[in-house]
């Protein structure tokens, strides 16, 4: 039976180039899928990990229909075997719909991967119809850390290092006040406290030695 599988975690966990490296598994082994992604951070039309990996991919825009793709695909005597679906957070539920039609009605298998929730921890729509609808979630264990050492589990949006709680769900770039965007993964305890890796360095002070070593 053909599957909807949604692979999970925050930024910095291994998403995309898990997505690359599933389909190099699959199409070594003669099966021929098609890869997506939408709004990666290096542009349109291509998929990239922070590893340094890439390959081309169909860009997802508000507009784009899945199933009217994989049926013009299939009637036209390509061979669709499976989609991977990067940065599946920012498609729209609609569009998550449309995979699950492909899998139940075409049998073909989707493995979509992307973020859970945003910078204000609000799911995105995607990601929300993915848990809805998904055969199986599959939560990434190779995550990244908080500055504090602990597991990284929540994404902060930070404005020349403060973190900013309000705004469009979907900021790339800096923004219209000369304000440098960026983001931050953190654990939950400093994701509520706002205490991002900057301000930690402005505020905390390092730890006394246990002994002095000062010339006798």
């Amino acid at each position: 039976m053909a599957e909807l599988v949604f692979h999970s975690g925050p930024m910095d966990c291994g998403k995309s180039t898990m997505a690359l490296q599933l389909d190099h598994v699959h199409s070594t082994h003669g099966r021929k899928g098609r890869v997506f992604s939408s709004q990666d951070r290096a542009g349109e039309g291509v998929i990239t990990s922070r590893l340094g990996l890439s390959a081309r991919a169909i860009e997802v825009d508000a507009g784009f229909d899945f199933w009217r793709y994989v049926i013009s695909e299939l009637t036209s005597g390509k061979i669709v075997d499976y989609l991977v679906c990067d940065e599946a957070q920012f498609y729209t539920a609609e569009q998550i719909d449309q995979l699950a039609r492909v899998v139940d009605e075409l049998q073909l298998d989707v493995y979509a991967f992307g973020i859970m929730a945003d910078f204000r921890t609000e799911l995105f729509p995607g990601s929300k119809r993915l848990v809805e609808l998904a055969d199986r979630l599959e939560m990434l264990s190779l995550g990244p850390l908080c500055w504090c050492g602990a597991r990284g589990t929540h994404n902060a949006r930070t404005v020349d290092g403060l973190m900013v709680t309000e705004g469009s769900q979907v900021v790339v770039g800096d923004t219209d006040d000369g304000g440098e965007v960026r983001y931050e993964v953190l654990c939950r305890m400093h994701h509520r406290r706002r205490m991002t890796a900057t301000r930690a360095r402005a505020t905390l002070s390092p730890d006394p030695l246990p002994f002095d070593d000062t010339p006798q």
